[in-house]
């Protein structure tokens, strides 16, 4: 896992598909949807305390919330990474906080925001996994098709293009809010600071997208 190379930079900048820079971002997309999905096992725990940097290399906004989001994992147990995954996303009902699109754009699951993105998403040839028991606006399939956007082997649909319009239609409208909402959860420990490290992220990736010439 190599997703620590991204924050050495004040800025994530788009590149040409195929470049290592490229293939950093995917490696950050892909590590959001690894930590969304599930609470994450004691090998992930390890493979982010072992990424830690000297704190003096903190010289963006960026790169001071990826060393605490490493910190907090350094002192992280499993079995508190997954009470605290449970307490803010399980349970029967009503869960604290939504990571679903529809629920921040609309109010309420399963309406309009899910059924363009699945427009969308059929547009592109990709189709819902019956496995995963999730719906496709849950921030960690954003998230994981963010990553095959920049780092898939067909040029035809993982271009620059699609993961703006991805980016720009599906997650920025609502992924800070729903980071601000796990920040301001009292239970939240791990998932705090790995919010406060995905707004931050969010927040470049708009920065870049706003910036490439189309």
């Amino acid at each position: 896992m190599s997703a620590s190379k991204q924050t050495e930079h004040h800025d994530v900048e788009l590149v040409e598909p195929g470049s290592s820079e490229d293939a950093e971002r995917a490696d950050l997309w892909g590590l959001l949807a690894l930590l969304f999905i599930a609470p994450p096992q004691q090998d992930v725990l390890s493979q982010l305390h072992g990424m830690l940097v000297d704190t003096e290399m903190e010289n963006s906004t960026l790169q001071s919330a990826w060393c605490q989001l490493l910190r907090t994992a350094a002192a992280t147990t499993p079995a508190q990474v997954r009470d605290e995954f449970e307490t803010l996303f399980g349970g029967t009902g009503r869960p604290a906080v939504y990571v679903y699109g529809s629920f921040y754009l609309a109010g309420a699951l399963h309406e309009k925001p899910l059924a363009r993105l699945r427009a969308d998403l059929q547009e592109l040839g990709l189709t819902r996994r019956i496995d995963l028991g999730e719906t496709e606006d849950h921030f960690a399939i954003l998230a994981e098709t963010m990553r095959f956007l920049i780092n898939g082997d067909d040029p035809a649909v993982c271009t620059l293009s699609r993961q703006r319009d991805l980016f720009q239609r599906h997650i920025h409208p609502w992924g800070a809010q729903m980071c601000v909402t796990i920040e301001g959860d009292p239970s939240a420990h791990f998932y705090r600071a790995l919010s406060v490290f995905t707004r931050e992220f969010l927040k470049v990736e708009q920065m870049a997208f706003d910036m490439f010439d189309y």
